[in-house]
């Protein structure tokens, strides 16, 4: 027997139906990528602007399935042509400016884009993939004709685009299953491979985003999504922000410390999200400037581990709480928040910050469970260590093109019909999961693991320490053995000695890292993230001083 109901199609045109019935007059305000100025829009001329992008789509014959890229920042256009374009049921394709321009034509091709929106800044990075893009039939500038940049490139200025162009437009009308998004990893380990959203998909994940134990937002919240709607649709928030009614506040490309505070307190921003290299940024700004942030109430850190003296400055120093978040781009990306459960408040304060320290429980819709290689599921006891696999209604099922394809069906998937995440992690008994490090880069000590990412959080708070990051280095007696690299903070000269008695006693005494190396700049990858295939390669010949010992 079948319910009843309604069929009611999960689209995402329904997110932005209901910001234009329910919330019309809310404010999308954007700082502007040409002259960093403040511009206001509001949901009801988003709603009718992005039908104008659907009309100028279709009129150069785009149809359902189509992708269309964009090369851009967080602004009220892009948001425009995102819906423009996913209402419609062409794909929206989000390419990350951060990439090598090979990598990024790679991309465009592999996806196959027929139209290219971009911000003005990226101006020289168009002009130099253009000749190598195979599919790419017109180059559309986020920005009016005044703007428009010179080019060797014919461009199109985005409010010519759209001017004269209907602001009704037919949207929705196919399957809930149709692709909506197209987001390529980083390909830190090779090509990049496309994970394809579904309208199914990102509806689901975004109600999953907001629960309470998530982002948690509402019509009276103020939202500053810093991270950018090329890494992951912003983690959700280009879908919550309208779904909820939020006030939606768009940095554009200005992420610098002054700037994000000049936002958080003009908009009076409530809840916003980043990278921990951000937030790092915005705290230096609050302490050299004795400032604090007066209306913010809640932020998002993923991307990476987050550091515990940035966990401790917001919640200890400014009263703001956070919520430590881990997801991939295969997650839509959320998998899991560091809320607290009901046990952890009868808890003392420092334990409740080291709860907070773990990448937390998964919300409603996300399955996970850690198994040793063979498959076999390993114990919920906190302890035990083990590869970690998710599953649920918004985890990817298979790459575009079937790319990295495990079975016949084309699918990236465990025979048990999990994804591994290529993480390992502990899960202990409340459901809590902690990422110990990636596959990959796990240190082998002896037969036992040691976790890079553990050594790297404690290390972040020693004098002097801007970054760090922990690689393995072969030993001929342990096989591999942790070494530690520092970048220092500008104009502080911390030492080897002071960091390993800054780590002595939070860390176990063979988890010591044998030696410790100083650079200028600890290289990061185009999310943010730590780039250790680079380091890997720069410090392939060290020698460790324990291995002569060893020897």
């Amino acid at each position: 027997m079948l319910g009843l109901m309604q069929n009611w199609p999960l689209t995402v045109d329904r997110i932005l139906e209901h910001a234009n019935n329910a919330f019309p007059h809310r404010e999308v305000v954007t700082r502007a990528v040409e002259d960093g100025q403040l511009r206001t829009t509001t949901y009801a001329a988003v709603y009718r602007r992005a039908k104008q992008v659907t009309n100028a789509l279709r009129e150069r014959s785009v149809t359902v399935g189509d992708r269309i890229a964009t090369l851009a920042w967080n602004t009220d256009r892009h948001l425009e042509a995102w819906y423009g374009t996913m209402c419609m049921g062409a794909v929206l394709h989000t390419v990350n400016p951060r990439l090598f321009p090979e990598q990024i034509a790679w991309i465009i091709n592999h996806a196959e884009d027929k139209i290219l929106f971009f911000d003005t800044t990226f101006t020289q990075i168009v002009e130099k993939i253009a000749p190598l893009l195979k599919t790419v039939q017109l180059y559309v500038a986020l920005t009016d004709r005044e703007h428009l940049p010179q080019s060797s490139v014919p461009i199109v200025a985005y409010e010519d685009f759209i001017a004269g162009q209907s602001e009704e437009a037919q949207w929705g009308g196919f399957d809930e299953n149709t692709a909506c998004g197209l987001c390529y990893t980083s390909g830190t380990t090779g090509d990049p491979k496309g994970v394809l959203y579904s309208h199914r998909s990102n509806v689901i994940h975004a109600m999953a985003a907001n629960q309470t134990d998530v982002f948690g937002c509402g019509a009276k919240d103020v939202v500053l999504p810093i991270v950018p709607m090329f890494h992951a649709n912003a983690w959700a928030i280009a879908f919550v922000a309208p779904m909820c009614g939020s006030k939606l506040v768009m940095p554009g490309a200005k992420l610098d410390g002054p700037s994000v505070y000049e936002l958080l307190e003009g908009q009076k921003v409530t809840f916003t999200a980043a990278v921990p290299t951000v937030w790092q940024g915005l705290l230096g700004f609050l302490r050299e400037n004795n400032s604090k942030p007066t209306t913010l109430k809640r932020v998002a850190i993923g991307g990476s581990a987050i550091p515990e003296t940035v966990l401790r400055a917001f919640e200890e120093d400014y009263g703001v709480e956070v919520i430590h978040a881990w997801g991939m781009t295969e997650m839509s990306p959320i998998g899991t928040t560091g809320k607290l459960l009901p046990d952890h408040y009868e808890q003392d304060h420092e334990s409740q910050i080291k709860a907070k320290m773990k990448q937390g429980r998964t919300p409603f819709t996300v399955e996970m469970k850690i198994v040793d290689d063979d498959g076999k599921r390993i114990a919920h006891d906190g302890k035990a260590f083990g590869r970690l696999l998710v599953r649920g209604p918004s985890v990817a099922r298979a790459y575009f093109k079937n790319a990295g394809a495990k079975n016949e069906r084309g699918e990236c998937l465990e025979t048990c019909g999990y994804f591994d995440t290529g993480d390992v992690a502990t899960i202990d008994p409340l459901g809590i999961m902690q990422i110990t490090d990636r596959a990959k880069d796990v240190i082998k000590s002896g037969g036992e693991w040691i976790s890079s990412i553990d050594i790297e959080n404690f290390a972040m708070g020693a004098e002097g320490v801007a970054n760090a990051a922990v690689i393995g280095v072969a030993h001929p007696k342990w096989d591999e053995r942790p070494l530690l690299i520092i970048q220092p903070k500008p104009g502080a000269s911390p030492t080897k000695e002071s960091v390993l008695k800054f780590l002595d006693g939070k860390i176990a005494k063979w988890w010591t890292p044998d030696d410790v190396a100083f650079v200028e700049l600890i290289p990061l990858g185009a999310t943010g993230k730590i780039n250790k295939l680079a380091l890997r390669e720069q410090f392939k010949d060290y020698k460790l001083p324990t291995t002569k010992a060893a020897e």
